[in-house]
């Protein structure tokens, strides 16, 4: 049966087995109308380092995100449920900008990550898909309200004004997209743009330092 999709009754949802990993994640409602996925993420985890889970709208655990690897080099590994590794993400060193990547299961690149241009109130970043479209990431990352465009094809939000927990903000993805690609953009993109504001941060306590 249907159930409410948590405080916003205008969403529904229902329990199906689905394929995260191939980008088939249509849910069918009885009237035919293919139905966006929200997850949910603790944005406290990402920078901490620890393991971490995401979890349905419901707050089921749906995966894992193995972040021990996290204090040698930037590296996390996106697990399903049984532990299977479903993708990486991992920090690019011998780059001139901040870059992160996102591998498969198999370590083969499918997206790079780079931030664009600043504008005022907005930050942009751009995402390269390698058998794909091009993924365009703008808003306020750090407040974690932006859109991640295909085009100008909306492919997914994140926002935090579906959950009442001030440390949580969900990430809700499109039909038909390839939904852990899609988390791992979201998680790569929060844990540089919090790195990027914690050298801000800390370069300005020492300039008063300086002083």
């Amino acid at each position: 049966g249907l159930a409410p999709f948590g405080d916003d009754m205008r969403h529904t949802c229902l329990s199906v087995s689905m394929d995260y990993t191939g980008g088939e994640n249509i849910i069918q409602l009885k009237k035919g109308i293919p139905m966006t996925t929200r997850y949910k993420i603790r944005q406290n985890l990402v920078s901490i380092g620890d393991d971490f889970w995401i979890e349905n709208e419901e707050g089921q655990r749906v995966f894992k995100v193995d972040g021990k690897v996290l204090r040698i080099r930037k590296t996390l590994v996106l697990e399903d449920m049984n532990g299977k590794k479903l993708a990486q993400i991992q920090e690019r060193l011998l780059t001139i900008k901040d870059t992160m990547v996102v591998e498969d299961a198999d370590g083969k690149d499918i997206a790079t990550i780079k931030k664009a241009l600043i504008a005022p109130f907005r930050d942009k970043w751009d995402v390269k898909v390698k058998d794909g479209p091009d993924l365009d990431v703008q808003g306020n990352i750090l407040d974690h309200e932006y859109s991640i465009k295909a085009g100008r094809e909306k492919v997914a939000e994140i926002s935090k004004k579906w959950f009442r927990l001030t440390d949580t903000y969900g990430v809700e993805i499109d039909p038909g997209q390839n939904d852990i690609l899609i988390l791992a953009v979201a998680i790569a993109i929060d844990m540089m743009a919090h790195d990027e504001d914690g050298k801000k941060r800390k370069k300005g306590r020492d300039d008063k330092k300086d002083k």
